[in-house]
């Protein structure tokens, strides 16, 4: 019926024999309803190839023998100074292309930071985060966002977090400076900014919140609430202005 070539109920006319009938014969050349399908067919082609182009512009780096460009001491934040983790302790992705990065996870290192720093670049340590805060506020990033870093004990967690370790020990509550929490903040919310992660306490964990740990970091006296309102003032404070060194040998 109507315009879809369908000829479902249709009578025959009056005055003719069964015999006759008054529909044209089709002519020549392509019809109406062959032109939508093989133009959706084209579409559907076309779609694909664009489909499969961009997996293959994302991914053409796992082609054996071929790595991603990389720029030594490269920085995902401005404010943070790089002092680079042994491969070891970490694997080279392309996030969030190949995973989602949908959540950050803090720790406490249970030391001082150059101990942490060190520890990073063992790689008998088989572990590191992307960044260190020490209790002055300095930052340190050692991993690039966009690599898994060998942090939570779970490889999901790891293939979808961002880590930050803090200088200092889970029952020494002075370790936890106003320094220290002002710098980790707007840290937290850089990469929250840069990942579209929601800043809450869903997605800003500690490590003692993955599943099957047996770490007990950030530990009782980390003040979440405190925390999370300097992210979230944080994430409407103008950027750091100052630029800081690319690369250094020692984080002291």
């Amino acid at each position: 019926m109507g315009n879809n070539g369908s000829t479902r109920g249709a009578r025959k006319p009056s005055g003719k024999s069964a015999g006759s009938s008054s529909r044209k014969k089709p002519t020549d050349g392509v019809s109406r309803r062959a032109l939508l399908i093989g133009g959706g067919a084209v579409a559907a082609a076309g779609t694909a190839a664009v489909l499969a182009r961009d997996r293959v512009k994302r991914l053409w780096w796992q082609v054996p023998g071929i790595e991603k460009p990389r720029k030594p001491g490269e920085l995902d934040y401005a404010g943070a100074t790089w002092v680079a983790a042994s491969e070891a302790n970490w694997r080279r992705a392309d996030r969030p292309d190949d995973f989602t990065i949908d959540r950050v996870i803090i720790h406490v290192t249970q030391g001082s930071f150059d101990s942490a720093v060190k520890v990073f670049q063992d790689p008998a340590h088989q572990a590191a985060t992307h960044y260190i805060v020490g209790q002055d506020g300095r930052v340190v990033q050692m991993i690039r966002e966009l690599d898994v870093a060998y942090q939570a004990g779970d490889r999901a967690y790891n293939e979808r977090a961002v880590g930050i370790e803090h200088e200092g020990f889970v029952d020494r509550p002075g370790d936890l400076t106003k320094a220290m929490y002002a710098s980790s903040a707007r840290l937290t919310a850089s990469i929250c900014a840069r990942h579209g992660i929601p800043v809450d306490r869903k997605h800003i964990i500690g490590h003692v919140e993955v599943p099957g740990t047996d770490h007990t970091d950030p530990g009782p006296h980390w003040d979440w609430d405190r925390y999370l309102e300097l992210v979230r003032r944080a994430a409407t404070a103008p950027a750091p202005s100052r630029t800081p060194t690319p690369s250094a040998k020692a984080a002291g």
